[in-house]
Protein backbone atom coordinates (compact mmCIF):
# COMPACT_ATOMS: atom_id res chain seq x y z
CA UNK A 1 0.00 0.00 0.00
CA UNK A 2 0.98 3.60 -0.61
CA UNK A 3 0.61 6.06 2.35
CA UNK A 4 -0.51 9.09 -0.12
CA UNK A 5 -1.39 8.71 -3.21
CA UNK A 6 -2.37 12.22 -5.56
CA UNK A 7 -4.36 11.78 -8.96
CA UNK A 8 -3.10 15.31 -11.38
CA UNK A 9 -5.68 15.92 -13.78
CA UNK A 10 -8.65 14.74 -11.78
CA UNK A 11 -10.95 17.23 -13.16
CA UNK A 12 -10.57 15.96 -16.56
CA UNK A 13 -12.27 13.30 -18.97
CA UNK A 14 -9.50 10.63 -18.04
CA UNK A 15 -8.89 12.09 -14.44
CA UNK A 16 -12.83 11.49 -13.53
CA UNK A 17 -12.40 8.25 -15.12
CA UNK A 18 -9.39 7.54 -12.78
CA UNK A 19 -11.49 8.26 -9.76
CA UNK A 20 -14.27 5.86 -10.79
CA UNK A 21 -11.57 3.38 -11.02
CA UNK A 22 -9.82 3.93 -8.06
CA UNK A 23 -13.12 3.94 -6.18
CA UNK A 24 -14.68 0.64 -8.03
CA UNK A 25 -11.38 -1.34 -7.59
CA UNK A 26 -10.84 -0.74 -3.95
CA UNK A 27 -6.93 0.61 -4.45
CA UNK A 28 -5.27 1.13 -1.19
CA UNK A 29 -4.35 3.91 -0.07
CA UNK A 30 -4.00 6.00 3.04
CA UNK A 31 -4.22 9.70 2.17
CA UNK A 32 -5.46 11.13 -1.57
CA UNK A 33 -5.39 14.52 -2.33
CA UNK A 34 -6.50 16.01 -6.25
CA UNK A 35 -4.62 18.21 -8.14
CA UNK A 36 -5.28 20.56 -11.24
CA UNK A 37 -4.44 23.99 -12.84
CA UNK A 38 -5.16 26.79 -10.74
CA UNK A 39 -8.62 27.20 -13.30
CA UNK A 40 -9.58 23.69 -11.42
CA UNK A 41 -8.09 24.40 -7.84
CA UNK A 42 -11.26 25.11 -5.29
CA UNK A 43 -13.59 22.87 -6.65
CA UNK A 44 -15.27 20.29 -4.67
CA UNK A 45 -14.99 16.21 -5.35
CA UNK A 46 -16.82 13.53 -4.16
CA UNK A 47 -14.71 10.22 -4.09
CA UNK A 48 -15.36 7.78 -1.89
CA UNK A 49 -18.52 9.35 -0.54
CA UNK A 50 -15.84 12.33 0.95
CA UNK A 51 -15.75 15.85 -0.41
CA UNK A 52 -12.26 16.79 -1.44
CA UNK A 53 -11.13 20.35 -2.43
CA UNK A 54 -9.11 20.39 -5.67
CA UNK A 55 -6.24 21.89 -5.12
CA UNK A 56 -3.30 23.64 -7.25
CA UNK A 57 -0.89 21.78 -9.29
CA UNK A 58 2.41 23.45 -7.90
CA UNK A 59 5.46 21.60 -6.38
CA UNK A 60 4.83 22.07 -2.28
CA UNK A 61 1.84 19.82 -3.29
CA UNK A 62 3.83 16.80 -3.50
CA UNK A 63 5.41 16.69 -0.37
CA UNK A 64 4.65 13.40 1.36
CA UNK A 65 2.69 12.19 -1.30
CA UNK A 66 3.78 8.28 -2.38
CA UNK A 67 2.43 7.78 -5.80
CA UNK A 68 1.01 10.00 -8.44
CA UNK A 69 -1.13 9.52 -11.44
CA UNK A 70 -1.10 11.96 -13.88
CA UNK A 71 -3.46 12.55 -17.17
CA UNK A 72 -2.41 16.09 -18.76
CA UNK A 73 -1.44 17.82 -21.39
CA UNK A 74 2.49 16.61 -22.44
CA UNK A 75 3.59 20.38 -21.00
CA UNK A 76 2.20 20.11 -17.85
CA UNK A 77 3.28 16.72 -17.52
CA UNK A 78 7.30 17.87 -18.21
CA UNK A 79 7.23 20.46 -15.67
CA UNK A 80 5.31 18.32 -12.36
CA UNK A 81 6.17 15.05 -12.87
CA UNK A 82 10.36 16.38 -11.81
CA UNK A 83 8.41 17.81 -9.11
CA UNK A 84 6.41 14.80 -7.58
CA UNK A 85 10.27 12.47 -7.94
CA UNK A 86 12.37 15.24 -6.33
CA UNK A 87 10.33 14.84 -3.49
CA UNK A 88 10.33 10.82 -3.23
CA UNK A 89 7.24 10.27 -5.49
CA UNK A 90 6.92 7.33 -8.62
CA UNK A 91 4.57 9.34 -10.92
CA UNK A 92 2.37 7.30 -13.37
CA UNK A 93 1.75 10.07 -16.78
CA UNK A 94 -0.65 9.41 -19.05
CA UNK A 95 0.93 12.38 -21.33
CA UNK A 96 3.35 11.54 -24.36
CA UNK A 97 6.37 13.70 -23.32
CA UNK A 98 8.35 10.93 -21.65
CA UNK A 99 7.04 7.56 -23.56
CA UNK A 100 10.08 7.43 -25.66
CA UNK A 101 12.81 8.73 -22.84
CA UNK A 102 14.86 5.82 -22.86
CA UNK A 103 15.39 6.17 -18.81
CA UNK A 104 11.07 6.03 -18.71
CA UNK A 105 9.76 2.04 -19.18
CA UNK A 106 6.32 2.15 -21.09
CA UNK A 107 4.41 -0.36 -19.88
CA UNK A 108 0.91 -2.03 -19.97
CA UNK A 109 0.51 -4.53 -17.27
CA UNK A 110 -0.84 -7.76 -19.79
CA UNK A 111 2.11 -7.26 -21.82
CA UNK A 112 5.73 -5.76 -20.14
CA UNK A 113 5.29 -5.83 -16.54
CA UNK A 114 8.54 -6.62 -15.32
CA UNK A 115 9.52 -3.08 -16.72
CA UNK A 116 7.96 -1.83 -13.95
CA UNK A 117 11.41 -2.53 -11.78
CA UNK A 118 13.31 -0.43 -14.03
CA UNK A 119 11.95 3.19 -13.37
CA UNK A 120 13.87 5.75 -11.63
CA UNK A 121 10.50 7.51 -10.81
CA UNK A 122 8.40 8.21 -13.92
CA UNK A 123 6.54 5.21 -15.37
CA UNK A 124 4.56 5.95 -18.97
CA UNK A 125 1.41 4.89 -20.32
CA UNK A 126 1.29 4.61 -23.51
CA UNK A 127 -0.83 6.07 -26.37
CA UNK A 128 -4.66 4.77 -26.65
CA UNK A 129 -4.06 3.31 -30.01
CA UNK A 130 -0.75 1.93 -29.37
CA UNK A 131 -2.24 -0.21 -26.53
CA UNK A 132 -5.04 -2.01 -27.99
CA UNK A 133 -2.75 -2.87 -30.85
CA UNK A 134 0.09 -4.29 -28.57
CA UNK A 135 -2.41 -5.64 -26.23
CA UNK A 136 -4.02 -7.97 -29.31
CA UNK A 137 -0.05 -8.30 -31.26
CA UNK A 138 1.47 -10.05 -27.71
CA UNK A 139 0.10 -13.04 -27.26
CA UNK A 140 0.53 -14.22 -31.14
CA UNK A 141 3.93 -12.27 -30.81
CA UNK A 142 5.58 -14.81 -28.08
CA UNK A 143 4.12 -17.76 -29.94
CA UNK A 144 5.77 -16.69 -33.79
CA UNK A 145 7.40 -13.44 -33.47
CA UNK A 146 5.34 -11.11 -35.48
CA UNK A 147 7.39 -9.60 -38.30
CA UNK A 148 5.43 -6.65 -40.06
CA UNK A 149 1.95 -4.79 -38.93
CA UNK A 150 -0.10 -2.97 -41.08
CA UNK A 151 -3.01 -1.44 -38.53
CA UNK A 152 -6.05 1.27 -39.90
CA UNK A 153 -7.34 3.06 -36.69
CA UNK A 154 -10.83 4.48 -36.64
CA UNK A 155 -10.49 6.49 -33.34
CA UNK A 156 -13.39 7.72 -31.55
CA UNK A 157 -14.15 12.14 -31.11
CA UNK A 158 -13.26 11.21 -27.04
CA UNK A 159 -9.90 11.07 -28.24
CA UNK A 160 -9.31 14.41 -28.75
CA UNK A 161 -10.97 15.73 -25.15
CA UNK A 162 -14.38 16.70 -24.41
CA UNK A 163 -14.13 19.60 -27.29
CA UNK A 164 -13.89 16.66 -29.78
CA UNK A 165 -16.96 15.27 -28.10
CA UNK A 166 -19.04 18.53 -28.52
CA UNK A 167 -17.66 18.70 -31.97
CA UNK A 168 -19.22 15.33 -32.99
CA UNK A 169 -22.28 16.51 -31.09
CA UNK A 170 -22.96 19.83 -32.05
CA UNK A 171 -21.52 19.84 -35.97
CA UNK A 172 -23.91 16.42 -36.20
CA UNK A 173 -26.86 18.66 -35.11
CA UNK A 174 -25.87 21.62 -37.29
CA UNK A 175 -25.65 19.15 -39.86
CA UNK A 176 -28.84 17.72 -39.49
CA UNK A 177 -30.71 20.75 -39.63
CA UNK A 178 -28.73 23.40 -42.31
CA UNK A 179 -27.32 25.73 -39.25
CA UNK A 180 -23.59 26.31 -39.63
CA UNK A 181 -21.12 25.47 -36.73
CA UNK A 182 -17.40 26.46 -35.97
CA UNK A 183 -15.66 23.37 -35.15
CA UNK A 184 -13.58 23.59 -31.79
CA UNK A 185 -11.21 21.19 -32.50
CA UNK A 186 -10.95 19.68 -36.16
CA UNK A 187 -9.77 21.04 -39.68
CA UNK A 188 -12.94 19.70 -40.90
CA UNK A 189 -16.15 18.78 -40.10
CA UNK A 190 -16.46 15.07 -38.56
CA UNK A 191 -19.59 15.03 -38.45
CA UNK A 192 -21.03 12.45 -41.54
CA UNK A 193 -17.20 12.54 -42.27
CA UNK A 194 -13.71 10.64 -42.09
CA UNK A 195 -10.88 12.50 -41.68
CA UNK A 196 -7.64 10.66 -42.39
CA UNK A 197 -5.18 13.04 -40.77
CA UNK A 198 -4.50 12.70 -36.13
CA UNK A 199 -1.53 14.75 -35.09
CA UNK A 200 0.74 16.49 -37.04
CA UNK A 201 2.84 15.80 -40.33
CA UNK A 202 5.76 14.07 -39.04
CA UNK A 203 7.63 11.36 -41.03
CA UNK A 204 7.69 10.76 -44.59
CA UNK A 205 4.22 11.42 -45.16
CA UNK A 206 3.15 9.62 -41.33
CA UNK A 207 1.92 11.91 -38.70
CA UNK A 208 2.83 11.88 -35.13
CA UNK A 209 -0.02 9.74 -33.55
CA UNK A 210 1.08 7.07 -36.42
CA UNK A 211 4.99 7.38 -35.52
CA UNK A 212 3.74 6.90 -31.76
CA UNK A 213 2.24 3.56 -32.85
CA UNK A 214 5.53 2.99 -34.46
CA UNK A 215 7.96 3.71 -31.76
CA UNK A 216 5.83 2.71 -29.03
CA UNK A 217 5.04 -0.75 -30.19
CA UNK A 218 8.93 -1.75 -30.46
CA UNK A 219 9.64 -0.33 -27.39
CA UNK A 220 6.76 -2.03 -25.28
CA UNK A 221 7.40 -5.30 -27.30
CA UNK A 222 11.34 -4.59 -26.95
CA UNK A 223 11.77 -5.75 -30.41
CA UNK A 224 13.08 -3.11 -32.91
CA UNK A 225 13.15 -5.61 -35.72
CA UNK A 226 8.99 -4.95 -36.03
CA UNK A 227 8.03 -3.41 -39.11
CA UNK A 228 4.92 -1.22 -38.56
CA UNK A 229 2.70 0.44 -40.82
CA UNK A 230 -0.05 2.49 -39.41
CA UNK A 231 -3.08 4.92 -40.93
CA UNK A 232 -4.76 6.84 -38.17
CA UNK A 233 -7.95 8.29 -39.17
CA UNK A 234 -10.94 9.96 -36.89
CA UNK A 235 -14.43 8.96 -37.66
CA UNK A 236 -18.11 10.11 -36.19
CA UNK A 237 -17.62 7.65 -33.17
CA UNK A 238 -18.03 9.08 -29.65
CA UNK A 239 -15.59 6.51 -27.97
CA UNK A 240 -13.96 3.33 -28.72
CA UNK A 241 -11.46 3.58 -30.63
CA UNK A 242 -11.64 0.37 -33.49
CA UNK A 243 -8.65 -0.86 -35.80
CA UNK A 244 -8.27 -3.25 -38.58
CA UNK A 245 -5.10 -4.96 -38.07
CA UNK A 246 -2.42 -7.47 -40.38
CA UNK A 247 -0.54 -9.34 -38.80
CA UNK A 248 2.57 -11.18 -40.69
CA UNK A 249 4.53 -13.74 -38.30
CA UNK A 250 7.62 -15.49 -38.52
CA UNK A 251 5.52 -18.96 -38.55
CA UNK A 252 2.50 -19.32 -39.83
CA UNK A 253 -0.38 -19.78 -37.09
CA UNK A 254 -3.11 -21.22 -38.20
CA UNK A 255 -6.61 -19.73 -37.52
CA UNK A 256 -7.94 -22.22 -35.24
CA UNK A 257 -4.64 -21.79 -33.04
CA UNK A 258 -5.10 -17.84 -33.39
CA UNK A 259 -8.60 -18.21 -32.17
CA UNK A 260 -7.26 -19.84 -28.80
CA UNK A 261 -4.39 -17.60 -28.71
CA UNK A 262 -6.47 -14.64 -28.32
CA UNK A 263 -9.04 -16.68 -26.15
CA UNK A 264 -6.65 -17.47 -23.21
CA UNK A 265 -4.92 -14.18 -23.56
CA UNK A 266 -5.35 -11.71 -20.37
CA UNK A 267 -7.29 -8.68 -21.04
CA UNK A 268 -8.93 -10.15 -24.12
CA UNK A 269 -12.00 -11.12 -25.09
CA UNK A 270 -13.05 -12.68 -28.24
CA UNK A 271 -16.36 -11.58 -29.84
CA UNK A 272 -16.11 -13.79 -33.44
CA UNK A 273 -18.65 -15.31 -35.15
CA UNK A 274 -19.27 -13.66 -38.77
CA UNK A 275 -22.69 -16.21 -39.36
CA UNK A 276 -24.23 -14.70 -36.02
CA UNK A 277 -23.32 -11.17 -37.43
CA UNK A 278 -21.36 -10.99 -33.56
CA UNK A 279 -18.38 -9.00 -33.87
CA UNK A 280 -16.77 -6.03 -31.47
CA UNK A 281 -18.36 -2.82 -32.34
CA UNK A 282 -18.06 0.89 -30.14
CA UNK A 283 -21.49 0.14 -29.15
CA UNK A 284 -21.10 -3.14 -27.55
CA UNK A 285 -17.12 -2.40 -25.78
CA UNK A 286 -17.93 1.37 -24.05
CA UNK A 287 -17.29 1.18 -20.90
CA UNK A 288 -15.79 -2.15 -21.08
CA UNK A 289 -12.01 -2.48 -19.84
CA UNK A 290 -10.78 -5.42 -22.10
CA UNK A 291 -9.56 -5.23 -25.37
CA UNK A 292 -12.02 -7.27 -27.82
CA UNK A 293 -11.17 -9.23 -31.29
CA UNK A 294 -13.17 -10.48 -33.89
CA UNK A 295 -13.72 -10.97 -37.71
CA UNK A 296 -10.24 -13.29 -36.98
CA UNK A 297 -8.96 -14.81 -40.55
CA UNK A 298 -5.91 -16.06 -42.32
CA UNK A 299 -4.47 -13.52 -44.83
CA UNK A 300 -4.95 -14.27 -48.17
CA UNK A 301 -2.30 -12.61 -49.29
CA UNK A 302 0.60 -13.94 -47.56
CA UNK A 303 1.24 -17.30 -46.48
CA UNK A 304 1.95 -16.27 -42.52
CA UNK A 305 -0.64 -13.53 -42.52
CA UNK A 306 -3.43 -12.85 -40.10
CA UNK A 307 -5.84 -10.12 -40.50
CA UNK A 308 -8.61 -9.56 -37.39
CA UNK A 309 -10.46 -6.66 -36.19
CA UNK A 310 -9.64 -5.07 -33.04
CA UNK A 311 -11.96 -2.56 -30.53
CA UNK A 312 -11.28 -0.51 -27.25
CA UNK A 313 -12.60 1.82 -24.63
CA UNK A 314 -10.20 4.50 -25.51
CA UNK A 315 -10.72 6.49 -22.08
CA UNK A 316 -10.48 3.38 -20.43
CA UNK A 317 -7.96 0.86 -21.21
CA UNK A 318 -6.46 3.29 -23.83
CA UNK A 319 -5.69 5.85 -20.80
CA UNK A 320 -7.35 5.57 -17.25
CA UNK A 321 -8.03 2.21 -16.67
CA UNK A 322 -4.09 1.04 -18.02
CA UNK A 323 -3.03 3.73 -15.41
CA UNK A 324 -4.57 2.41 -12.83
CA UNK A 325 -3.42 -0.85 -13.28
CA UNK A 326 0.22 -0.07 -13.67
CA UNK A 327 -0.17 1.65 -10.15
CA UNK A 328 -2.38 -1.88 -8.81
CA UNK A 329 0.83 -3.57 -10.24
CA UNK A 330 3.40 -0.88 -8.22
CA UNK A 331 1.50 -1.99 -5.30
CA UNK A 332 2.09 -5.89 -5.67
CA UNK A 333 5.58 -4.96 -6.49
CA UNK A 334 5.88 -3.29 -3.37
CA UNK A 335 4.29 -5.46 -1.21
CA UNK A 336 6.74 -8.21 -2.43
CA UNK A 337 10.04 -5.81 -1.68
CA UNK A 338 10.75 -5.24 -5.57
CA UNK A 339 9.99 -1.79 -5.87
CA UNK A 340 12.51 0.46 -6.66
CA UNK A 341 13.08 3.50 -5.26
CA UNK A 342 12.79 6.92 -6.72
CA UNK A 343 15.76 8.45 -7.97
Amino acid sequence: MFDSLAVVGATGAVGTIILKLLEQRKFPYRRIKFLASGRSAGKTLTFAGQPHTVEELRPEAFEGVDLAIGSTPDEVARDFAPWAVERGCVVIDESGYFRMDPQVPLIIPEVNPDAVHTHKGIISSPNCSTTQLVVAMKPLHDVSPIRRVVVSTYQATSGAGMSGCRDLERGTHSQLHGAPYQYETFAHPIAFNLIPQIGSPKHQGYTSEEMKMVTETRKILGDESIQVCPTCVRVPVSNCHSESILVETERKIPLDEARAIFARAPGIVVLDDLAAKQYPMPLNCDGRDEVFIGRIREDLSSPNGLAFWCVSDNLRKGAATNAVQIAELLVQTKARGQLPQAV
